[in-house]
C-alpha cells in the first residue's frame, strides 16, 4: 500500500508548485493586494500612513537635498519587494526617478504598525532654467501596486541631468526598516 502515501505526496508537491507560480509583480495595475509567496500580500499605499520629510532641503541651485519618506503599515502584514515608484510632476511634464547608482533593493515584511523608510535625493535646479524641472507634486507608488498618492513638493526646482536631457538629477534609495 505504498501508492496512497506516494499519491498524497505527489498531490502536495503539485499544489505547492502551483502556489509558487502566482504573479506578485502587481502588473494588474490596481491597488488590490497581489499574491506573494512569502506572506500573501503586497503592501498598498492606501493602507500606509505616509510621512514625507522633514527634509534636508537643498538651499541653492547645485546643492543636494534629501527627503526621507516613512511608511507605517496600518493594515495586515504585507511585503515591500523592489523600489518605490516616484514621479516628480511639473505643470506640463513629469519624470520618474530611478534607484541611486549601485543601490540594491531588499525585501521587507511589515507587520501592522511597523514602518519602513526610503530617501529621495535631488540636486536643486535654478528657478526658470530650461534644464530644471519646476516640480509641483510628488507621486509615490509601492512596488507591485498600480496606485499612487500625490504629495505637495515644496523643495524648489530639480536640476536636470547633463548626461540625459529631461531626466531630473534625483534618485530614490531602497526601503529600510525603521527601528530595531
Amino acid at each position: 500500500m505504498r501508492a496512497a502515501p506516494l499519491a498524497v505526496t505527489a498531490l502536495a508537491a503539485a499544489l505547492l508548485l502551483t502556489g509558487c507560480s502566482s504573479d506578485s509583480s502587481g502588473s494588474g495595475g490596481d491597488d488590490s493586494a497581489a499574491a506573494s509567496p512569502s506572506n500573501g500580500t503586497t503592501c498598498r499605499i492606501g493602507a500606509m500612513d505616509v510621512e514625507v520629510g522633514p527634509a534636508n532641503v537643498a538651499p541653492a541651485a547645485g546643492d543636494t537635498g534629501n527627503i526621507p519618506v516613512t511608511l507605517t503599515n496600518q493594515s495586515a502584514e504585507c511585503t515591500l519587494d523592489g523600489f518605490p515608484g516616484i514621479d516628480l510632476n511639473a505643470t506640463d511634464s513629469s519624470a520618474s526617478l530611478s534607484p541611486g547608482d549601485g543601490t540594491k533593493s531588499t525585501k521587507l515584511t511589515l507587520a501592522k504598525g511597523t514602518a519602513a523608510t526610503f530617501t529621495l535625493t535631488y540636486t536643486r535646479g535654478e528657478a526658470g532654467a530650461k534644464a530644471s524641472l519646476d516640480v509641483k507634486t510628488l507621486n509615490i507608488a509601492l512596488p507591485g501596486s498600480g496606485t499612487a498618492k500625490s504629495y505637495k513638493w515644496s523643495y524648489g526646482p530639480v536640476q536636470g541631468r547633463s548626461d540625459n536631457a529631461g531626466d531630473p538629477n534625483a534618485s530614490v534609495s531602497a526601503f529600510s526598516p525603521v527601528g530595531d
